[in-house]
């Protein structure tokens, strides 16, 4: 029953990637078609063991050199048991290729039957769009394979449909009760409080945040099997997958803190590595050994939160009793020095900037804990910055986000892989018990989701952790009336946006016209804003249908800096913020890194649109040659309706309280740079923040903002400014337009609302009234009420349904 070798420290699921990249969040949803049964071949040669009625992943692997059409077995474990017999594979591999079907396995149970030596049997679950059931099955029947689909008599034989497992003789349980029983342990645990070790932390924890620490403590000490997993006659097994070992698996230690923004996470995991220097009860020697070698942390954050770390540590620790070092920029290259520090802070950026540097030292040390702060930075779990916090070394680790779940419930998933939390770890596993049956049966997928989470994180809101001990937050919607000349300017350009999206409504073209439809609710938003973002030429508003640009470099060059004038665009194979980004010769966007290694597929094809791609198809963006310092020229002196109506509010707050701070939101730093002229001339004091600047940048403008008697208004990009920072020196949030996810828009006004703020907070949403504004208000309310419609929102990727709704087309 056991591997003879130890399982993978590195878990990348890269090689399961038999879905084109944006499949798997595309709602275009796979349903089961039926099974076949085959064997699994060449058991001897693998470690992998399998027992019996158990789970297991099938992993396309294209490039293996002796069969081409290769699908690998592993078990729970993520060791290989065998291949899928040639035979079956080569009518499989091609279907999966061409992303027409997904395949489950899972070995019935074959305890009484018995099996061949050197072979075992396997049913192939196979699924696929409801509107390719008959082209798959006519190909299946083609190349001589039986379907058991759900007509044929032998499809109760399926064991596809639930996950059963023998316990207290013949009782047989469904995964469904598994959850349920799991759930139930959950609910009887009760958080106890435990102080901090005051010889370090100075501050006096609040009742939660003291919660807080003991749930940390415990989950990192407990010796409890890791959820999902009891022992049974002397041997362990996985209740959901059915798989058992005689060697007792390790404790999960670690997990999710997910409070609600602005409840001091930091100061609680201070807290927690400050535990890290209390004396142990072990020997002197032992003693010894840990002050040469400290049990260091190393936590990963976003540039903008470095400088809250580096204040936090002085603000609520005693001088001298703990030590950080800062592993950005310019840093040491000897994993001996780093051990010596308390903390090693450093970016999500320069891990991703050593990722091919086998001897960085990161890579050398397992740290003793690893903590990912704005954890929600690596929701898709293919981006370059996932995969390498996911592969390295800690005996402990901890996901810190306030909004764990941003686009939908596949950022989850992301999770499972850096917490090393199986089998959810395994993508096969994940969509198997969770994500299907969310898209097929929501309301059993929900509470699967809801149970696997509460296993492993903890969440508590401001409303019940801090009632009574932080001032009140109002939020405003100030709808502004468009001007008659911005008025007949807008609903001449929706009235024909409105004629080109509709063309766009239809499966077949909406990918293909998806940069589209998002360069038209562009310039809508512009106009609701400052006519004087949008090109003089009205005819550049409206782009025309998708062209090869290959031979255009100055219609390609127009494109990207069209697209390059919001900083609300994001790489759709990522879903970040683009980086280094490439335009294709199909007239799509991405970051250079994230389309390279999609051409690495055989298929070698554009993952928007399927036209066929080769680096020679790819163009680099233009650099950005907008002015970073003096205020953009407007060629309208006229204010805007909204930037008007701006002016006016801060006007008001000002008679009311000259000294009062206000921030400034908004996702198009050409406006913030825009506002600069107006401010000045209406007397205030501003300072700008954007995603210009570095780290060092940031951290001086906060500092000059908490100032009293210097700016008074902070002009800030939402991306740059949303995360990580304390802001809590102002009492007014002004967003200049609305944002596709409510989640980013929370943790912006959560820069001001958290602790430490000692005044009332207003947040003001200025909406232009009648327009796409005010229909992505209510796409936002679609996202926060329906639970449904939030996890099943594909990754940030603009919907159908979505689309009718901000054209309010039927």
């Amino acid at each position: 029953m056991e591997e003879n070798g130890r399982h993978p420290n590195t878990l990348n699921n890269s090689d399961e990637d038999t879905e084109s990249p944006l499949d798997s969040q595309s709602g275009y949803e796979k349903y089961l078609l039926g099974f076949v049964l085959c064997q699994i071949v060449g058991i001897k040669h693998y470690n992998g063991k399998i027992s019996g009625r158990e789970m297991v992943a099938l992993v396309r692997e294209p490039l293996n050199a002796f069969d081409p059409n290769a699908i690998k077995v592993l078990n729970t474990r993520i060791i290989q048991v065998g291949y899928i017999e040639k035979i079956i594979a080569s009518v499989l591999a091609p279907l999966i290729d061409q992303n027409l079907i997904t395949v489950e396995g899972i070995v019935p149970n074959f305890a009484k039957g018995g099996v061949a030596k050197f072979k075992l049997p396997v049913q192939v679950h196979i699924f696929t769009r409801r509107e390719e059931f008959n082209t798959v099955r006519s190909e299946l029947s083609r190349c001589g394979l039986q379907l058991i689909s759900q007509n044929d008599a032998g499809f109760g034989l399926s064991e596809a449909v639930v996950v059963m497992e023998r316990s207290k003789g013949k009782i047989l349980q469904q995964v469904d009760e598994i959850f349920k029983l799991v759930n139930e342990e959950i609910r009887k645990r009760a958080l106890e409080k435990l102080e901090p070790p005051h010889d370090i932390i100075k501050s006096e924890l609040l009742p939660h945040q003291k919660e807080g620490l003991g749930w940390l403590v415990y989950k990192e000490t407990s010796n409890e099997l890791p959820p999902f997993w009891e022992e049974k006659d002397g041997l362990y097994v996985n209740v959901l997958t059915n798989y058992q070992t005689s060697t007792r698996p390790h404790p999960l230690r670690g997990g999710i803190l997910a409070d609600d923004m602005g409840l001091g996470k930091t100061l609680t995991l201070l807290s927690l590595i400050a535990f890290d220097k209390q004396p142990t009860k072990n020997s002197r020697k032992r003693q010894k050994v840990e002050k040469k070698s400290l049990k260091t942390t190393l936590v990963v954050c976003p540039p903008s939160v470095i400088s809250t770390w580096v204040t936090q540590l002085g603000d609520h620790t005693k001088p001298g009793s703990m030590k950080m070092y800062m592993y950005y920029g310019e840093r040491t290259d000897d994993p001996k020095e780093l051990q010596k520090y308390d903390i090693v802070l450093t970016t999500y950026a320069t891990l991703v900037s050593e990722e091919t540097w086998e001897e960085s030292p990161i890579k050398k040390i397992e740290w003793w804990r690893l903590v990912l702060d704005e954890a929600h930075v690596i929701r898709n779990y293919k981006t370059q910055q996932s995969r390498v916090v996911a592969n390295l070394n800690a005996k402990m680790r901890w996901a810190v986000t306030g909004t764990p779940i941003q686009n939908g419930f596949f950022d989850l998933f992301a999770f499972m892989t850096f917490l090393r939390f199986e089998p959810f770890s395994i993508r096969c596993y994940w969509r198997r018990l969770i994500s299907r049956p969310l898209a097929q049966e929501f309301q059993l997928g929900l509470t699967r989701l809801q149970t696997l989470v509460a296993t492993l994180s903890l969440r508590r809101t401001k409303e019940g952790s801090l009632d009574g001990l932080l001032p009140e937050k109002s939020i405003e919607t100030c709808f502004v009336e468009l001007s008659s000349a911005e008025r007949t300017l807008y609903d001449q350009l929706e009235a024909e946006a409105r004629v080109v999206v509709s063309s766009y409504i239809s499966p077949s073209r909406v990918t293909n016209n998806y940069m589209n439809v998002l360069s038209v609710i562009l310039r809508l938003r512009q106009i609701c804003i400052d006519v004087a973002m949008c090109p003089a030429d009205l005819k550049l508003l409206l782009p025309s249908e998708i062209e090869d640009v290959k031979n255009k470099p100055e219609l390609l060059k127009k494109m990207v800096a069209f697209l390059q004038e919001g900083e609300d665009f994001d790489c759709p194979i990522c879903m970040c913020p683009t980086t280094n980004m490439i335009i294709t010769c199909c007239a799509h966007l991405f970051c250079k890194a994230c389309i390279l290694k999609t051409l690495k597929d055989t298929r070698r094809a554009c993952p928007m649109c399927r036209h066929p791609l080769s680096e020679s198809d790819l163009f680099s963006a233009p650099q950005d040659v907008s002015d970073n310092n003096g205020p953009i020229k407007v060629p309208n002196s006229k204010l805007s309706s909204k930037v008007s109506q701006l002016l006016k509010l801060l006007i008001e707050s000002r008679n009311e309280n000259p000294s009062r701070k206000s921030v400034i939101f908004s996702q198009f730093r050409k406006m913030l740079i825009m506002l600069e002229e107006p401010l000045r001339e209406a007397g205030f004091k501003f300072l700008r923040l954007d995603g210009s600047m570095n780290a060092k940048k940031r951290g001086e403008i906060i500092k000059e903002f908490s100032m009293v008697g210097g700016a008074t208004v902070l002009l800030a990009s939402l991306k740059a400014s949303g995360v990580g920072i304390n802001l809590t020196v102002a009492s007014r949030v002004y967003f200049l337009e609305p944002w596709w996810n409510p989640a980013v828009e929370e943790q912006a006004m959560d820069r001001v609302h958290r602790i430490g703020q000692t005044e009332k907070v207003k947040v003001v949403r200025l909406i232009a009234k009648n327009t796409i504004e005010e229909r992505m208000v209510k796409l936002q309310e679609v996202k926060k009420d329906g639970a449904r419609e939030a996890f099943q929102d594909g990754g940030g990727r603009i919907k159908n349904d979505h689309i009718r709704l901000l054209f309010s087309l039927k």
